[in-house]
C-alpha cells in the first residue's frame, strides 16, 4: 500500500457543486451542534434570548480603571460587562472568553467553583459569537493581562449561526458590505471606522450649530428634480396620482428659506441619483449643505476649512496622514488657486484663448466639435489638473457658463464667483456665491434644461423657486460637502462602499 503521504495517484477533486454541498452539510451540523446547546438551555430554565441586563461598563472602562491597578492586587472592584463571546478556551474546570464591545475586548474567567453548580453547565452552552453578561472582580490574570473573574454568568442572546473563519472568514469585499453585520464583528477596524464616521457628523454640526446656523429637514420627495444635473429615481404618488422624484440635492428647498428669513440653515441628510456606482459614488448618499446670508464664497472657505479641522479632530486624524498612498496635510488655511492659473500652469495653455484651450483638449482626445468653449474648458480641467491636487485646495473663479446656480463677478460676468475643494484629486466640497438675480436665475435654468434630456432634467422649470426669488433673496453664500467623501478622507478608506454601511447591491440568488 502506498504512504497516505506519497499518493501513487492524484488524489481526487471536488467538483464545485459537491463543495458547495460539503459546505451546506458542514454548516448544518455545526447548527445542529448549537440548536442542541438552545435546547439544553432551555431544559435548564434559562431564556436563550436574554433578559435586561443593568448596570453594564464598558470594556474601555474596564481597561482604564485596571490601567491604575496593581497588577498583583486580589482585591480588585466589582464589575459588570456584557459583550459577544469572540474567543473561548476551555481548560477543563476554568473557561476563558475574550467578550467584546462596541469600546473593546476584555478577557473574562470562568471557574467552576466561582460561579457555583447552578451556573457551570451554562458554561457548557456558550458557543463563538453568543452574548453574555458577567458580574465579577477586575483584575490581572497570572500573565497579566486584565482579567474579569467571573462570579455571575447571565445569558444574553444564543447565536445560532457559525461566525466566520477566524482566518479565511470575511475577506471578500462585497460579502462584508452585505454582511455587515459580521463585517463589523470580525473586520479589523470596521467598527472603529464607523464610530469614527458618527464623531465626524456630530463635529460638523458642532460647528455649524456654534455659528448659529439652523438645522432643517427638508422634503426627500420632489415634484421637480432640481438644484444638480443629476438622473433622479423617479416613482409615482398614488394619492394625488402625479410622478414624484427622490431629490437630487438640497438647495432649492434651503434658499426658499433663505427668502423666509432664516437665515442661516444647513441640512444634513441623504440624497439621490440614479447613476453610476464607482469607489467614489453610490447612488444613495449623504450630503451637507449650508447657506448663510449676506456671505459670499469665501465666508463658505472659511466654514469649509473650521469643518474639516473640526472633524479631523472628532475622527483622531492627525494634520499629518497619508490616504490614498499619498501624503495629505490638514494644516489650515487651505490653498487657495484659481481655476485658470491651475489649468494654464498644468496644461500649458492659454486659458483665456477659447483656440488654445480647443487645441490642448484636443491634444488629449477629448471632442470639441459644435461644444460650448466653457464645456471644453471644463473637460480639460477634469482631465488634467484635478488629479494633482493632493493637499487641500480651493480652486476658485469658475467658467461662468458651468455654474447656472452662482453668481457673477462684478464686471466680469464670464467668471462665477464658486470654489471646488480638491484632496487627493478628489473634488470633496463646492460653494458658491449664490445667484439671486430671479430674472438671471430663469435665463440660466432655461439655458440649462435646453441641454439636458428629459431623463435627466425631467425638462421642467422650477416656477416657485423663482417666485420666491422675485419676493428677495438676501445675498448669500452657499456650501455643499459631500459627507461620505469627508468620511473616506479622515479615516483612510479607499471606497465609499467601506463607509456606508449598508450600500447598494445586486440582489443575490437565493
Amino acid at each position: 500500500m502506498a504512504s497516505s503521504d506519497t499518493p501513487d495517484r492524484p488524489a481526487p477533486t471536488s467538483s464545485p457543486d459537491q463543495a458547495s454541498s460539503d459546505s451546506r452539510s458542514t454548516a448544518s451540523t455545526l447548527e445542529a451542534a448549537r440548536r442542541e446547546k438552545l435546547a439544553k438551555l432551555e431544559e435548564l430554565g434559562i431564556d436563550p434570548w436574554g433578559q435586561r441586563f443593568d448596570d453594564v461598563q464598558s470594556m474601555a472602562e474596564l481597561r482604564a480603571q485596571a490601567a491604575g491597578m496593581d497588577p498583583a492586587d486580589q482585591e480588585g472592584p466589582t464589575v459588570r460587562v456584557a459583550g459577544r463571546i469572540l474567543l473561548l478556551r476551555n481548560a477543563g474546570r476554568l473557561v476563558f472568553l475574550t467578550l467584546a464591545d462596541r469600546s473593546g475586548r476584555i478577557q473574562v474567567m470562568l471557574g467552576k467553583k466561582q460561579v457555583g453548580p447552578e451556573v457551570w453547565p451554562i458554561v457548557g452552552c456558550l458557543d463563538l459569537g453568543d452574548i453574555v453578561g458577567v458580574e465579577g472582580r477586575l483584575g490581572h490574570s497570572n500573565s497579566g493581562e486584565i482579567t474579569v473573574f467571573a462570579s455571575s454568568l447571565t445569558f444574553l442572546t444564543k447565536s445560532i449561526e457559525t461566525p466566520p473563519d477566524k482566518y479565511h472568514g470575511l475577506v471578500d469585499a462585497d460579502l462584508r458590505q452585505r454582511m455587515r453585520y459580521l463585517d463589523l464583528i470580525h473586520g479589523e477596524g470596521v467598527l472603529e471606522r464607523f464610530v469614527a464616521r458618527t464623531r465626524i457628523v456630530d463635529a460638523v454640526r458642532r460647528v455649524l450649530n456654534e455659528r448659529r446656523y439652523l438645522e432643517i429637514e427638508g422634503p426627500t420627495l420632489h415634484t421637480i428634480a432640481g438644484g444638480a444635473a443629476a438622473r433622479p429615481f423617479a416613482t409615482h404618488h398614488n394619492a394625488l396620482d402625479m410622478p414624484i422624484v427622490m431629490r437630487i440635492a438640497l438647495e432649492l428647498h434651503l434658499k426658499r428659506l433663505l427668502v423666509g428669513g432664516m437665515e442661516r440653515v444647513y441640512e444634513l441628510g441623504r440624497v439621490y441619483r440614479n447613476e453610476g456606482i464607482s469607489p467614489r459614488h453610490n447612488p444613495e448618499f449623504t450630503m451637507l449643505e449650508a447657506y448663510e446670508a449676506y456671505g459670499n464664497y469665501e465666508t463658505m472657505m472659511d466654514l469649509t476649512e473650521a469643518i474639516i479641522v473640526a472633524a479631523a479632530q472628532a475622527a483622531g486624524t492627525p494634520e499629518q496622514h497619508e490616504w490614498m498612498g499619498k501624503k495629505v496635510s490638514l494644516t489650515a488655511p487651505f490653498r487657495r488657486a484659481r481655476y485658470d492659473e491651475l489649468l494654464a500652469e498644468v496644461t500649458g495653455c492659454d486659458p483665456t484663448d477659447v483656440a488654445s484651450v480647443a487645441a490642448a483638449a484636443s491634444a488629449r482626445g477629448i471632442d470639441t466639435a459644435g461644444r460650448h468653449p466653457d464645456v471644453i474648458k471644463s473637460e480639460l480641467f477634469e482631465a488634467t489638473v484635478e488629479e494633482t491636487l493632493i493637499n487641500p485646495t480651493f480652486v476658485i473663479d469658475y467658467p461662468a457658463a458651468v455654474c447656472p446656480l452662482t453668481k457673477r463677478k462684478r464686471n466680469q460676468p464670464e467668471i462665477a464667483e464658486r470654489f471646488e475643494l480638491y484632496v487627493c484629486g478628489m473634488e470633496l466640497a463646492n460653494a458658491y456665491t449664490e445667484l439671486n438675480d430671479p430674472d438671471l436665475q430663469e435665463e440660466l435654468f432655461r439655458t440649462q434644461l435646453a441641454g439636458l434630456d428629459d431623463d435627466e432634467s425631467m425638462a421642467r422649470m422650477d416656477n416657485d423657486f423663482i417666485k420666491a426669488l422675485r419676493h428677495g433673496m438676501p445675498p448669500a453664500g452657499g456650501l455643499g460637502i459631500g459627507i461620505d467623501r469627508l468620511v473616506m478622507l479622515l479615516t483612510g478608506a479607499s471606497s465609499i462602499r467601506d463607509i456606508i454601511l449598508f450600500p447598494i447591491h445586486r440582489p443575490q440568488a437565493e
